[in-house]
């Protein structure tokens, strides 16, 4: 065979060789595949095209088969070039079906593919020769390796063959015989007693036997290839009028599924779910619907952080005319200076979520860590609440047993004018979005005089207030403000962070939140031990329940005057 046209050649299988499950190929087992052209895969894998590294022409050689391998030009088998180059592959291996077996001893089968392989099974397959093309006549690079192939079965050992390739074992003589305790011989110790000229003979005149009639003799059991539609069995299969009478069915059962699966015994159809396979989650774990949480993460790391959990802050006013300097004037009486001093205290309070499971389900959820994942949405509420407390608080009545107390943690809207300028946005009750929008910006910009916070605050407002802004144009239709940093810029904020909870809140009066300018160095939230949060289940024995406690102390409070603005829309008649 002219070798130029190929890449390498070796040995695929060979004769009279036992491999490491007992099983021998015997002479010409193949003889009826001299000349066929079979896939080139790698280490046997069908899952994917890109194992298709090109193919192989066997050739029969009586004691065994040959195979004359050329890749292909896709990248997988330029790689197992470079490693049948570089030495890394050394052997091969076959993958056959339609096995008839004497005994121990193969006689026939069909050679499917010839796969490049780690290790083998079989002691005497290997490569022999490699060649490297050239625009010439090309180079031959003699590399011979004396390595184990692979031979695959299948489940049934007289179907597909896979040898464990642990190349533990050595070949035996064709006539040896295995030690037998037992004192009765079976077919294959009476058929290892011929010589070999004998079981030449004996192969011969079976192999022409199979190959006169392939459907005699062979284990009935058999498996085939299920791509091997001329020998499939043809036992279990949908048949047209099977469809139809499924089809016809459907509405009777009131689903096409429902009536495969009640025909499915009918026409013999097993493990009928993989038809109907259970839908698979596409995330470890349930995921949450939920608010945006950006801004409660700008809140949390925003505040100082107080090693003590009661905050006290006391002030001098000088702002008021008694403490000006004065001019003195001959004979006349000095005045002292008079302030007034500002002080108050915010004392800790306890805020908590409780969380409970029966331990029945904590067993049974087995696909992700159902613990963890309660405890992560705790701390994560935990957190959202908290911070909705510091900003506009929690929203629910005075009268609940659940409201964090707001002499505790005081909202920065709510907080007494001192600290938090209260700034009206008057407009009409015709105004438009637009309107709104720029009246808020006008006294946004105004109320920073009043402000004495320190450096430079932050915007939270809610989505629809931002949008409206970002929606400005000018006469001609252009964006007043292409980006919410452009917007921040005139506003005179650092940036803008939007608040899902402020949506929809108003005061008693009737007016409404459209946005906080606050720098949160100035609120602290004190808290004994720095602040730390504490988590705590116990199993209640009675009720088989699994209970969780995470819980805080702390306070908080703006600790510098005239350090926030609230701007509220009022609307006019």
């Amino acid at each position: 065979m002219e070798t130029a046209k190929y890449d390498f050649q070796g040995w695929a299988t060979r004769a009279n060789v036992k491999c490491t499950d007992g099983r021998i190929i015997r002479n010409n087992a193949f003889k009826h595949c001299d000349g066929k052209r079979v896939p080139l895969v790698w280490n046997h894998q069908h899952n994917d095209p890109n194992n298709i590294l090109g193919h192989a022409d066997l050739k029969n050689m009586g004691d065994g088969v040959y195979a004359y391998c050329s890749f292909n030009q896709s990248e997988s088998a330029t790689a197992a070039r470079h490693l049948l180059e570089h030495g890394d592959i050394t052997s091969l291996s076959i993958l056959a079906n339609q096995l008839k077996q004497l005994g121990d001893d193969v006689v026939h089968g069909e050679i499917r593919e010839v796969s490049l392989v780690l290790a083998g099974a079989n002691p005497e397959a290997f490569i022999e020769d490699v060649f490297a093309h050239s625009d010439g006549d090309g180079d031959m690079a003699m590399i011979h390796f004396d390595e184990p192939i692979e031979l695959w079965h299948g489940e049934n050992e007289n179907a597909y063959m896979k040898h464990a390739g642990t190349g533990e074992g050595s070949p035996k003589a064709d006539n040896a015989k295995d030690d037998d305790d037992s004192g009765d011989e079976t077919i294959a110790d009476v058929f290892n007693t011929l010589s070999d000229k004998q079981k030449t003979a004996v192969y011969a005149m079976i192999g022409q036997i199979l190959e006169d009639d392939d459907s005699e003799g062979g284990n009935e059991n058999m498996k085939h290839n299920v791509f091997d539609l001329e020998n499939a069995d043809q036992g279990d299969v949908l048949s047209h009028d099977a469809i139809n009478t499924i089809i016809g069915d459907a509405k009777r059962y009131g689903s096409m599924k429902e009536s495969f699966l009640q025909h499915a015994s009918t026409y013999g159809i097993d493990q009928i779910d993989y038809l109907f396979p259970e839908a698979k989650t596409t995330s470890p774990t349930p995921d949450f619907i939920q608010r945006d949480m950006g801004w409660v993460r700008e809140v949390m790391n925003g505040v100082r952080r107080s090693p003590f959990s009661r905050i006290k802050s006391v002030f001098a006013d000088i702002t008021e005319d008694d403490a000006r300097a004065k001019g003195y004037m001959k004979g006349k009486l000095k005045k002292e200076e008079v302030f007034s001093l500002l002080k108050r205290a915010t004392t800790p309070t306890t805020i908590y979520k409780k969380q409970k499971m029966d331990r029945d389900d904590v067993i049974d959820i087995t696909d992700f860590d159902v613990i963890a994942w309660l405890k992560s949405e705790m701390r994560m509420m935990l957190d959202e609440e908290l911070a909705r407390a510091i900003l506009v608080g929690d929203g629910r009545l005075a009268s609940s047993d659940d409201k964090i107390n707001e002499q505790n943690i005081r909202p920065i809207w709510k907080d007494e004018e001192l600290y938090t300028i209260k700034t009206e946005v008057n407009v009409s009750s015709s105004a438009t979005a637009d309107d709104k929008a720029k009246a808020f910006i006008r006294a946004a910009i105004k109320a920073r005089k009043d402000y004495k916070g320190s450096g430079q605050p932050v915007l939270y407002t809610t989505e629809d207030f931002l949008t409206d802004m970002l929606l400005l144009t000018d006469n001609q239709g252009r964006d007043l403000y292409e980006s919410a940093d452009k917007l921040a810029q005139k506003l005179r904020v650092s940036r803008i962070v939007t608040v899902p909870v402020m949506e929809g809140l108003t005061t008693s009066d009737g007016k409404s939140l459209m946005g906080i300018i606050v720098n949160l160095s100035d609120y602290s939230v004190g808290a004994d031990k720095g602040g730390a949060i504490n988590m705590f289940d116990d199993f209640d024995i009675d009720y088989n329940q699994q209970k969780y406690l995470i819980e805080t102390r702390c306070s908080g409070a703006l600790t510098k005057p005239y350090s926030a603005i609230a701007l509220e829309l009022k609307v006019g008649s």
